[in-house]
C-alpha cells in the first residue's frame, strides 16, 4: 500500500496547477470579450479546447489522478466518466440542433391536414 503522502501534491504543484488554470481561463475570456478577428466556429473550438485542457489540469494537479495511483483504476474510472460525458454532451447538442425540425409542424402542413 502506498504512502498517503505520495497521493497529495506539494505547494509547487498546486501553484503550477493554479497558474495553468488562470492561463487556460484567460485565453477563452479574451476570445469572447476581446472580440478578435476570428470566426465563431474558431472561437467555439478555442473555448472547448481550452476547457478540455483545464479539465485535464484540474484532474492531474488538484485531484491527483494518475496511472500510478491504485493500480490505474482511477484512470479507468475517469475514462468511463469521460465517455459518459461525451455521450451526454453530444446527445444534448444533437437534440438542440435538431429541435426545430421536431417541433410543431409548419403552417402549410397544418393546412394540408385540415383539407384532408
Amino acid at each position: 500500500m502506498s504512502n498517503v503522502q505520495d497521493n497529495h501534491g506539494t505547494y509547487k504543484t498546486y501553484i503550477t496547477g493554479f497558474l495553468l488554470s488562470v492561463f487556460l481561463t484567460a485565453i477563452p475570456f479574451w476570445v469572447v470579450l476581446g472580440e478578435p478577428d476570428i470566426s465563431v466556429n474558431w472561437a467555439i473550438g478555442v473555448i472547448f479546447a481550452f476547457g478540455a485542457a483545464q479539465i485535464l489540469v484540474h484532474v492531474h494537479y488538484f485531484l491527483h489522478v494518475s496511472v500510478k495511483n491504485e493500480g490505474g483504476w482511477q484512470v479507468m474510472s475517469m475514462a468511463f466518466v469521460a465517455v459518459l460525458v461525451v455521450i451526454v454532451l453530444a446527445g444534448s447538442i444533437w437534440v438542440m440542433f435538431h429541435l426545430n425540425e421536431n417541433m410543431m409542424p409548419a403552417h402549410e402542413q397544418i393546412e394540408r391536414m385540415r383539407n384532408l
